[in-house]
């Protein structure tokens, strides 16, 4: 049984599907939760009111000192982080690479892999003073090889992949474990919406994808370094 009674979990992205699939699914096995999002009103919405166990931290994670202090207000509250998982993300597709624009280069680069940098950049340095921690990332299966119109996704989360390894060959000599998990289409309300004539039974539910993040973030996932899990659904 995972059991993360007493420690303290940061959750990027909390307010949206998975995010709020991976934060209950840490509450309902005893961690205290640091919750961050770009606006309060959202993680008001998934989560309540705050209490002694869950904190709602309204953070814009492109900005790098914003992040420090929210992860500072963490460590004054519970006095340790050891687990970071990295939700906050975001998809675009229709333009060919060669009509790519500015726009959408740098709005899927920074969600998807800025934000990373920038969270576990604030993270990074309590695991490694405390000798122990967990990081676990969410990349994309489609990202494992190029997709027509989606030239600039799959790169933004190729670079996941890639941060996930090197990150994993500094910080595993110091206790820290970093992972990712490549999960092909989320079962989301949003996917269903523009994708009606899909078959969502052969999705992944964001409770299963969940249960995987659980996994690499436990004790018994200690041997494992530097994966990059694929998360695909029912056969």
């Amino acid at each position: 049984m995972l059991d993360f009674g007493n420690r303290t979990v940061v959750v990027t992205g909390a307010g949206g599907n998975l995010g709020s699939a991976v934060a209950h699914a840490f509450e309902a096995h005893g961690a205290n939760l640091a919750l961050f999002d770009r606006d309060r009103d959202i993680l008001g919405a998934a989560f309540g009111a705050e209490d002694d166990n869950r904190l709602l931290l309204p953070v814009d994670l492109l900005d790098r000192e914003r992040v420090r202090a929210a992860t500072d207000i963490v460590m004054d509250r519970f006095g340790r982080i050891d687990v970071l998982c990295n939700i906050a993300g975001g998809f675009h597709m229709g333009d060919p690479v060669h009509e790519t624009s500015d726009r959408t280069w740098d709005f899927l680069m920074d969600v998807n892999a800025r934000t990373l940098i920038h969270a576990t950049g604030a993270v990074a340095p309590h695991m490694l003073k405390a000798g122990r921690g967990r990081i676990v990332n969410v990349g994309a299966n489609a990202a494992t090889r190029g997709v027509a119109r989606m030239g600039a996704y799959c790169a933004a989360k190729s670079a996941v992949t890639r941060l996930t390894e090197a990150m994993s060959a500094e910080l595993r000599e110091h206790g820290v474990n970093v992972n990712c998990v490549l999960p092909s289409i989320i079962d989301t309300p949003e996917n269903r919406a523009a994708m009606p004539k899909s078959d969502p039974r052969h999705w992944v539910a964001p409770e299963d994808l969940a249960s995987v993040i659980l996994f690499l973030s436990s004790d018994a996932a200690r041997a494992v370094h530097g994966a990059a899990i694929p998360v695909t659904g029912l056969s």
